[in-house]
């Protein structure tokens, strides 16, 4: 057989350049979904990650200090990174601009808060061609090249006008939009044709993928084949496979910190402070697709319509800072604390406090102690592609004893409806009494709930994802890379260990 690799290409690197106050350069892991899902998955299987390093080229340490944190990053994570370097006006038009200003709001049903400035178009063309030609230059033909999410839907026609042959997959992990949304969008025919350059196009959920057709269809009007598990798209110069491929986490990494005696004792700390009463856990990113404001509102309007609630009841919301330089986030974030204020003033009573608000990124262990005690999850985004926080909450809820609320408009809801209790984030009243009635639920109910909520995800975690799309796109699995004692190359061309 001959060697093939696995190239992940995404925006972003699994590691982040951070510069001191005292001018010195170190490296952090990345953070977010996609880092956290393949980066353990991937760890030591002789592959490469090409991505952005998240600082501006201008800014970026010279040559052979980069060179060293890059070697660095690679003996961590257990990966060959590539960097692509961007600059600043790349960064401001395709990354803040493009992706975030009107892919990002239009995929999540949000278009009116699209800017759908000309500008950004010509930038998110070039650097996906940054992108393109940084896969031309770290692989080979026998690589499988997997491109991730919307900042990079161009990379597979850039590859092809590069005269490039290589297989390809490309995974959405935001939803996709119905056609009278996907419509508003000046640059549709474009983002539309440059999905079908893939081999494989993959979705979170079956609706992500029905639209996606739909538009195509519409637009293009090409014949679709429907197989078992899969769509053909048949154009004229050849074909697409696409189909829906849910991501998942490492359930057993959870789980097994979950019953680790720090996590046990900083458990125990959170029920101390804050005893007597059922926690709700709510846990963000710092996003307007999150639906923070509607949640706190439908928490303030449970208290006032069921006051037996009070004093008995406690909403841990926890916001993870993001975007903090973007005015619309800084606006957002002032929202939050506000009605997060007004809450506790209308509320609080001696020794009850309705809202105990968290803004800050949590350590792994503490956050998975909040899954471990919270008696309720409340995960209700107003779109999400899946979210992997309810996944998170059922896989190190150990005891059994906990309760996912879930949006209907989380893809999440389409694998775990059975065993959540599912909410409109838009409708504040009858949030309010799911919220009541969750905390009411007898035991037996909860358990046989949860149970079968983490069985299902332990069965389907991030494993059995990532060969579902292998062996759709190349008919192999996560198998044939296997893992081994990784090496990098040293600055001399030789071999260099893992070892410092």
């Amino acid at each position: 057989m001959e060697k093939r690799r696995l190239a992940v290409i995404s925006n972003r690197l699994p590691i982040v350049l951070k510069k001191e106050q005292r001018g010195k350069w170190q490296i952090e892991p990345g953070s977010g979904g996609l880092v956290t899902a393949l980066g353990p998955v991937l760890k030591n299987r002789d592959g490469i990650w090409i991505g952005w390093m998240g600082t501006n080229a201008e800014e970026e340490p010279a040559g052979p200090l980069l060179e060293d944190l890059i070697r660095r990053g690679t003996r961590e994570t257990g990966y060959s990174l590539k960097p692509v370097h961007l600059t600043k006006e790349e960064v401001n038009k395709y990354y803040h601009g493009f992706s975030n200003e009107i892919l990002w709001p239009l995929f999540h049903d949000l278009f009116s808060r699209c800017n759908f400035d000309l500008s950004y178009w010509p930038f998110y063309e070039q650097v996906n061609r940054k992108f393109a030609q940084a896969v031309v230059s770290n692989t080979d033909e026998n690589d499988y090249v997997w491109v991730q999410d919307y900042q990079l839907i161009l990379v597979g026609r850039e590859l092809k006008r590069l005269g490039l042959k290589r297989q390809t997959g490309y995974f959405l992990h935001i939803p996709f939009p119905p056609l009278d949304i996907f419509l508003k969008l000046p640059w549709r025919f474009e983002i539309l044709e440059a999905l079908m350059e893939y081999d494989l196009v993959g979705f979170q959920t079956v609706r992500d993928l029905r639209n996606f057709v739909g538009c195509v269809r519409a637009l293009f009007n090409y014949k679709v084949a429907k197989e078992k598990f899969m769509n053909r798209i048949l154009r004229p110069d050849g074909e697409v496979l696409v189909g829906a491929f849910p991501i998942s986490i490492d359930y057993r990494e959870f789980e097994d910190l979950a019953r680790t005696g720090e996590v046990a004792e900083m458990a125990w700390s959170i029920h101390e402070n804050l005893p007597n009463r059922q926690l709700v856990l709510g846990v963000d990113r710092l996003d307007y697709t999150k639906g923070i404001p509607h949640r706190l509102l439908a928490f303030a309007h449970a208290l006032e319509c069921y006051p037996d609630m009070r004093r008995k009841v406690t909403l841990i919301q926890v916001v993870v800072p993001s975007r903090v330089d973007v005015e619309e986030y800084g606006n957002l974030k002032q929202e939050i604390e506000r009605i997060v204020g007004e809450i506790n003033g209308r509320f609080t009573e001696v020794g009850w406090t309705p809202i105990h608000y968290i803004y800050r990124s949590l350590p792994r262990q503490e956050l998975v102690a909040y899954y471990k005690t919270c008696e309720i999850a409340l995960v209700t985004p107003l779109k999400d592609g899946m979210n992997l926080i309810a996944k998170e909450y059922c896989a190190s809820n150990i005891e059994e004893k906990g309760i996912l609320i879930l949006s209907e408009f989380a893809g999440a809801a389409s694998q775990l409806h059975r065993d959540a209790l599912l909410v409109n984030p838009y409708d504040r009243q009858r949030m309010a009494d799911t919220i009541h009635a969750a905390l009411r639920m007898q035991d037996d109910e909860r358990q046989a709930r949860m149970r079968r909520l983490r069985r299902f995800i332990k069965r389907h975690d991030i494993i059995n994802w990532v060969n579902s799309f292998l062996h759709a796109g190349i008919a192999r699995n996560l198998g044939d890379f296997p893992q081994a004692e990784f090496f990098v190359p040293s600055p001399n061309g030789g071999v260099g260990s893992d070892d410092e």
